[in-house]
């Protein structure tokens, strides 16, 4: 699948809407970090994890849809398409470490993000990978954030399983207008649109996980 140069005005809208959740990302970050208990150092750990990897792919994709064709477009496209693989395992960190603990917990934490580095790296170096080979894995990676979360669905609160599950489903869902940006304008920042909704979606759940759980 090759993908189609987009427009002005498509990449006006694309780097638009990322921009856009680049500040909700700002504005969500404060209350992120501060829905941690000061004692609680895995919680603190998972939830900077999350913010960060969160902030580099917004702001990453914001700056490639806004750059002017060139060498600097180009980069920043490696690493816009890299951090993807960071953010989904920086979503699946806070799960994984308020999971209840053994080290079984451990090894998948470690198996993610050791192949969230290979595909960062992958991305980096601009070695080519097909790009629905690529949209396959972030999607298989990213529903590995609803497997880390298995162990704590009967103590969640249900909405913030809800949340956890139907941010999983915008992702996956816009997965399909991202296929159809090879033929139709505008379905590149719709897909934007769905990525920022599973985002939103995403933050709230992990905000859930700042309550206390149930027995």
């Amino acid at each position: 699948m090759q993908q189609r140069q987009q427009d002005m005005a498509e990449e006006i809208a694309n780097s638009v809407l990322h921009g856009a959740t680049l500040l909700g990302a700002f504005l969500a970050a404060p209350r992120l970090l501060a829905s941690a208990t000061p004692a609680n150092a895995s919680a603190h750990t998972g939830l900077w994890i999350f913010v960060t990897t969160m902030t580099l792919l917004y702001g990453a994709s914001t700056l490639y849809h806004a750059m002017p064709e060139g060498r600097s477009k180009q980069w920043l496209l490696r690493l816009d398409n890299a951090a993807i693989y960071l953010f989904i395992a920086g979503s699946y960190t806070p799960f994984a470490l308020l999971s209840p603990g053994d080290s079984t917990r451990s090894v998948q934490l470690t198996l993610v993000w050791l192949a969230a580095a290979a595909g960062f790296a992958v991305k980096v170096r601009a070695l080519h990978m097909p790009p629905l080979l690529s949209t396959a894995l972030y999607v298989t990676m990213g529903w590995l954030v609803l497997l880390a979360a298995l162990p704590l669905m009967a103590q969640l609160p249900a909405v913030s399983t809800a949340w956890l599950v139907i941010g999983g489903v915008a992702y996956t869902v816009g997965v399909v207008f991202f296929v159809l940006d090879t033929a139709v304008r505008y379905a590149h920042a719709i897909w934007h649109g769905f990525v920022a909704a599973g985002t939103g979606c995403h933050i709230v759940a992990v905000l859930g996980l700042s309550q206390p759980l149930q027995a």
